[in-house]
C-alpha cells in the first residue's frame, strides 16, 4: 500500500474547510476525468456511500467509499472523517482532517492509504508520489471552492 500526506494551510474557518472537503460530488469535478454519485440519501455522516468513476468509456473504473467515521469540527473540536475504499481496483482508506491553526484560519491533513489491483509494491513509492500531485490538486481546488 502506497501512504499520501498533504497538508494545508487555509484562511477558512474550520466548518467552512469541512463543508468544502465533504462535498463528495465537488471530489469528482477536481479530479480529471471523474465524476462522483453519492449513492445515500444526506445529511452526510457515518454511513454515507459514494463512487467515483474514472476514466473513458470501457477504460473506466469505480472507486467506491463510506465513511466509516465523521465528527464534524465544533467548539474547539477538530473534524474528522474516515473513509473506506472498497473497490475492485482502488482499496485503502482516506482520513480528511481540520484543526485551528495557530494565527487564525484552519490546517487541513489529509492522509490516503491505497492500493492498486495489479500494480506491484515496487511501484508504491510512484503510486505515493502520482497520489500527492493527484490528491494534493483536488485538496487545493476543493478549499478555494472551485
Amino acid at each position: 500500500m502506497s501512504l499520501v500526506r498533504i497538508e494545508r494551510t487555509v484562511p477558512l474557518a474550520l466548518e467552512e474547510a469541512w463543508f468544502r472537503l465533504t462535498d463528495w460530488p465537488a471530489h469528482g469535478r477536481q479530479v480529471p476525468l471523474t465524476r462522483t454519485r453519492v449513492l445515500t440519501p444526506g445529511p452526510n455522516g457515518t454511513g454515507t456511500r459514494f463512487t467515483a468513476r474514472t476514466g473513458i468509456g470501457r477504460l473506466s473504473f469505480d472507486d467506491p467509499m463510506e465513511v466509516v467515521r465523521w465528527e464534524p469540527p465544533s467548539a474547539g473540536r477538530p473534524g474528522v472523517c474516515r473513509l473506506e475504499k472498497s473497490g475492485r481496483v482502488v482499496r485503502g482508506w482516506a482520513r480528511i482532517e481540520v484543526t485551528e491553526a495557530a494565527g487564525g484560519g484552519c490546517r487541513v491533513r489529509w492522509t490516503e492509504e491505497l492500493s492498486l489491483r495489479g500494480v506491484p509494491r515496487a511501484l508504491d513509492p510512484a503510486l505515493a508520489a502520482a497520489g500527492r500531485a493527484v490528491f494534493g490538486r483536488a485538496l487545493d481546488g476543493l478549499l478555494r471552492g472551485t
